[in-house]
């Protein structure tokens, strides 16, 4: 799969295969109601989560679903409980890979992915309605990252802090992002 390039805010530049980081202030969208709304599916390895965590993700993932379908799906971590960190990932891209449809906009989050602000948050999403593609996907991998199908076959690889997170942290972090998302595609008060 060749790599997709598109411009997210100004002065920045996403590419699955050539990052380049320049400031940005502004998302070309905000305000706009013609963005057309993908559906969203958040697939993360994870062990069960506890009521707290969920209770959150919950939350969020209900605001998210007044501006776009979204669902969180849970992928058991190890499914054939290997010893092995390798064969353990590679058994993880795989549960991961069978979730994937080929139309599918994939973003991948990863430690070593793009740092991108809400506002460019905002204009990923955005974008991803102009791809052609049915559904935004977002991939968080287990505590041992991305296996190689998954890096391959991602359109985008970003991340949400400098700072390494846990999977149920990014997931938080994730769904709050991308509610801020519709509110700053919207125009709405929650993002300031």
């Amino acid at each position: 799969m060749s790599a997709t390039t598109f411009h997210v805010c100004t002065g920045f530049n996403l590419s699955a295969s050539n990052h380049v980081h320049v400031k940005a202030t502004k998302c070309n969208f905000a305000g706009q109601s013609s963005v057309k709304a993908l559906p969203i599916r958040i697939l993360s390895v994870g062990k069960k989560r506890s009521s707290g965590l969920q209770l959150m993700v919950d939350e969020y993932v209900e605001k998210i679903k007044y501006y776009s379908s979204v669902e969180d799906v849970q992928i058991r971590p190890n499914p054939r409980n290997a010893r092995d960190q390798r064969a353990q990932v590679d058994d993880e891209d795989t549960a991961m890979m069978n979730l994937i449809r080929s139309d599918d906009w994939v973003v991948m989050l990863d430690e070593r992915g793009q740092d991108v602000r809400s506002e460019q948050m905002a204009e990923l999403v955005a974008h991803a309605g102009n791809t052609g593609a049915s559904r935004l996907s977002f991939c968080i991998g287990g505590p041992y990252g991305h296996g190689k199908k998954i890096r391959e076959r991602a359109n985008l690889s970003i991340k949400l802090s400098s700072m390494v997170l846990n999977h149920q942290i990014a997931l938080l972090v994730l769904v709050e992002q991308l509610y801020r998302s519709w509110t700053i595609l919207r125009g709405q008060k929650y993002h300031h």
